[in-house]
């Protein structure tokens, strides 16, 4: 604002009107800046799901099975490929034989 040179701050204010509302619509606009910030990244939303114990625990409760779900389908998939790549190399001698002999390991175990 200014110098304060033996005057009082209200006679400051007084004396230099313009320079307090200048400030005040900054203050303002600032204001309006940090309500949007905050309407964007949901604030709302993370408080009540960090305060609401009930909505917390369903909300771990899906993401567990959907992580579940997801790993348990993602292996078999990957499982079953190598097992189709691994399939076209049975009549190769030496790999062929020695799966052959897992595969009647694993027939005399079950």
């Amino acid at each position: 604002m200014g110098n304060l040179t033996g005057k009082s701050r209200n006679c400051e204010v007084d004396d230099h009107p313009f320079e307090l509302r200048h400030e005040v619509k900054r203050l303002n606009a600032r204001l309006d800046q940090i309500a949007d910030s905050l309407e964007k990244s949901e604030f709302k939303d993370i408080l009540e799901n960090y305060t609401d114990p009930k909505k917390r625990i369903i909300t771990n409760l899906m993401a567990g099975i959907s992580r579940g779900l997801g790993l348990s389908l993602g292996t078999f998939i990957v499982l079953g490929i190598l097992g189709y790549i691994v399939s076209l190399f049975v009549n190769v001698p030496v790999i062929g034989e020695y799966l052959a002999e897992i595969k009647k390991y694993i027939d005399a175990n079950s």
